[in-house]
């Protein structure tokens, strides 16, 4: 009989095929192809083929097998992945002003920045991929191809609202077929021509660098088309967990990647001239249209990935203080890392459909993809290094050798993808720069305005001397206050006692700080400070992938000698309203940028998931 761990895992690993190794899954759609097309393409030889397959291989091994599940799986904040939550180890003090913890700040969140372009791209190459297919099948159906590419991705879009864990629960015996089906057909090439099995030799793809020089160079683009996911692997750790992921991965997905590549390579030994598409080309006449549907499913569930991964980096940027304040939909009751971001979800549909009509065929949107990833790739690397010295003790000789070798095979990588910039690849570094440039401004602009907002704040104690001298009217109820500034006088209060002239009979004034790790332990969540006996200070705590929720707070109150009764209780926020000015810390137009962020961010309300019917918000204008 299965331990009841292994129960709880079994589904969670058929999750993890359907959500977290769609990308790398459907990778043999497309990447065989392109190393041996497009302008800097080798010719299908026996030589050659062997070499590009060892060196598709040994990369999947290197990177992903090693670096991703044997290593930054380790690297997760308390169960949680992705490249901000690599930051949160790599620099624990977001506000250091030492120039080495504002380099792996930049880096991280550039990073991050750059993770975005992949999303877009992704799963308009996915999709593409997998419809191009009707080509093969007769070229009449050549026309139908894009429609049919903007009506799967509208569907896919569509279907997010449900959750990272029903879809992963739908998806995941699908993807589970699709790589039995890849090994299949891997494994009748293979029977064909046994000689293909020397690609399994590394010196095989050194060979073929050798033999190349700067064209084989140029090659290491297409090849590295077969790592595209795996970055979202990381990303995801918090969806699934570790253990389940790397299970699917030795288990299902190596295999079936490791065999598909070997059939195609063994199909090309065979007939070079199938090197058009050596993935449908390899699949029997007869199990074509159905090998088309097929991977018109795996490229919609292909997508799932890295959209789910950018939910997960969305949510860590606005509690991290990078991103504004959206709407965030927990979709599982039992995972906490399941979530959904409608406004993102949406602005991702409307950018790959664009791609989609933009590009028009995968080929011409293989040029744009791979730069974003790889230089993602080595920044993840780098931050590594860093984690590795801080958390475990590492030394810089260990850790140099260890992240040495990634990083010089990633920049490899990278200087490759670099000639694909012309092709379309600006597009990617043109959108991280756009969000990093956002991230940026919005993390500067509350800084200064924290700081504006601090010079005009009333030590608590002279509040309590004023109110001492003063006779104000006391109300009925109770009133809490939130508060930034967990030693000040909010400024919500000061503005109701400015216009109201009362104040209720208790007074409660809420903080809620966002900590570096991903979730705080319940004992740790609330502290609960009596300043008088009808005067109390609340601080909640969270972490960077928990939604703050302020009735929960302060029911957990209770417990604290603070009873609370919602029906009797009403919220006083201040809503700042920026008036951009010129001034030192930041440029004019990215106050003005700041101004217009601020403006379209989710109400405090909203995001603290306080009942609209009990706030009080009250406005001021701050000149930034």
């Amino acid at each position: 009989m299965p331990s009841t761990e292994q129960k709880c895992r079994l589904p969670l690993v058929v999750g993890a095929l359907g959500v977290v190794y769609g990308d790398l899954g459907t990778s043999p759609l497309y990447a065989l192809r392109e190393c041996f097309g497009g302008s800097h393409a080798v010719p299908p030889t026996r030589a050659d083929v062997l070499g590009v397959l060892s060196l598709i291989l040994w990369s999947l091994t290197a990177i992903v097998s090693i670096k991703y599940l044997a290593l930054l799986l380790r690297a997760n904040n308390k169960g949680e992945g992705g490249i901000l939550a690599l930051l949160s180890l790599a620099a624990p003090d977001r506000d250091a002003a030492d120039r080495r913890s504002r380099v792996w700040i930049i880096l991280g969140v550039f990073g991050a920045a750059l993770l975005y372009g992949d999303g877009v791209i992704t799963p308009a190459l996915t999709v593409l991929s997998a419809a191009e297919g009707l080509e093969v099948a007769t070229t009449g159906l050549r026309a139908y191809v894009a429609p049919l590419s903007v009506l799967v991705l509208a569907v896919l879009f569509s279907a997010q609202r449900h959750g990272t864990g029903r879809v992963g629960g739908v998806f995941g015996p699908v993807m589970g077929l699709w790589f039995v089906v890849l090994g299949a057909l891997g494994l009748r090439g293979i029977w064909l021509e046994p000689g293909v099995l020397l690609a399994l030799n590394p010196w095989e793809g050194a060979g073929f660098l050798l033999r190349h020089g700067g064209t084989a160079f140029f090659v290491l683009g297409a090849v590295f088309l077969a790592l595209t996911g795996a970055e979202a692997l990381y990303a995801d750790l918090g969806h699934f967990g570790a253990a389940p992921i790397r299970r699917a991965w030795f288990w299902v997905v190596f295999p079936g990647l490791l065999l598909n590549y070997l059939g195609q390579g063994a199909l090309l030994l065979r007939e070079p001239a199938a090197a058009r598409n050596p993935f449908y080309l390899l699949a029997p006449p007869w199990a074509l249209a159905p090998l088309v549907a097929l991977a018109t499913v795996a490229a919609i569930i292909a997508s799932q990935a890295i959209i789910s991964g950018v939910y997960s980096l969305t949510m860590q940027a606005i509690q991290m203080g990078y991103l504004p304040r959206l709407t965030i939909l927990h979709t599982s009751q039992t995972e906490r890392g399941q979530i959904y971001l409608p406004r993102v979800n949406w602005l991702l549909m409307l950018a790959c459909i664009g791609l989609v009509l933009g590009f028009g065929t995968s080929s011409a949107l293989a040029g744009a993809y791979g730069i974003a990833v790889s230089l993602t790739m080595l920044t993840t690397t780098s931050l590594f290094y860093s984690a590795a010295r801080r958390r475990w003790g590492w030394s810089a000789r260990l850790a140099l050798a260890v992240c040495g070798v990634f990083f010089l095979i990633e920049l490899a990588f990278a200087l490759a993808n670099g000639v694909k910039i012309p092709q379309g690849g600006w597009f990617p570094l043109a959108l991280a720069a756009l969000i990093f440039t956002l991230m940026t401004t919005w993390r500067r602009g509350r800084q200064l305005l924290q700081v504006q907002l601090s010079a005009g704040y009333l030590p608590f104690d002279l509040f309590l001397e004023d109110l001492e001298r003063q006779s104000l009217p006391r109300v009925p109820g109770t009133a809490v206050f939130l508060s930034g500034n967990p030693e000040g006088t909010p400024i919500a209060l000061l503005h109701n006692i400015r216009h109201n002239k009362s104040l209720h009979q208790r007074l409660i004034l809420l903080t809620v700080r966002t900590a570096d790790t991903p979730y705080v332990h319940a004992a740790d969540r609330l502290e609960v400070k009596p300043l008088r006996p009808d005067i109390y200070r609340v601080l909640g705590r969270y972490g960077f992938m928990e939604q703050p929720n302020v009735l929960e707070l302060l029911r957990a109150c209770a417990g604290r000698g603070l009873a609370f009764k919602e029906s009797e209780t009403s919220f006083f926020l201040s809503r700042e309203t920026i008036i951009p000015s010129r001034g030192p810390g930041l440029a004019t137009w990215r106050r003005r940028l700041f101004a217009a962020i601020s403006r379209n961010a989710q109400p405090a309300s909203a995001f603290f998931r306080i009942p609209p019917s009990r706030v009080v918000e009250l406005g001021m204008q701050v000149q930034l």
